[in-house]
């Protein structure tokens, strides 16, 4: 007979399962970082509440820098990283800077254009699609847009199956 709670075995598992408020209402919010081509990278997911730029030094740290792609390719350090105006901070210029990445965030309405280390490029922020792109196929996956997954783990879990999906048809191509 089972009574009361759920008893948390993984200690990599959150306290909140990233399940939180939002706008939306309870709801979880899903991080990716992807190629210049779209190719998923790697995936952190958080509770609905937490600010977007939480999730960007976890996102970093988690890609190995000895990446291969689908054709056993080294995937090069990315040059540049494009983001919306919730990545917009001083101190994610200077991170990226650091990591020799050139950051390619907008400014914020309210914000001096001047004071920042680095030159906003248009044209390079127009790719920025191609992760919104992503993140719609993703919406697609009946099982990841309704998320019927109880904890967090399983949830990342099964959006990297769908990444897996998505590797294995490019790779039968």
């Amino acid at each position: 007979m089972c009574v009361g709670r759920w008893k948390k075995n993984d200690p990599n598992e959150p306290d909140d399962h990233a399940l939180g408020r939002s706008r939306g209402g309870i709801g979880s919010k899903i991080h990716i970082l992807c190629d210049g081509q779209g190719h998923p990278l790697d995936v952190v997911v958080t509770a609905g509440q937490v600010h977007e730029s939480t999730a960007l030094d976890t996102l970093l740290v988690q890609v190995d820098r000895d990446l291969l792609d689908v054709h056993g390719n080294p995937v090069p350090w990315p040059v540049a990283l494009a983001g919306d105006k919730g990545y917009r901070a001083d101190w994610i210029d200077e991170y990226l800077l650091n990591l020799e990445i050139r950051p390619v965030i907008p400014s914020k309405a309210n914000e001096d254009r001047q004071g920042r280390p680095v030159v906003f490029e248009q044209e390079q922020y127009r790719r920025r699609n191609i992760v919104e792109r992503l993140i719609g196929w993703l919406k697609e996956s009946r099982r990841v847009f309704s998320r019927f997954e109880k904890t967090a783990l399983n949830f990342v879990g099964m959006i990297k199956m769908a990444f897996i999906h998505r590797y294995l048809r490019l790779a039968t191509k």
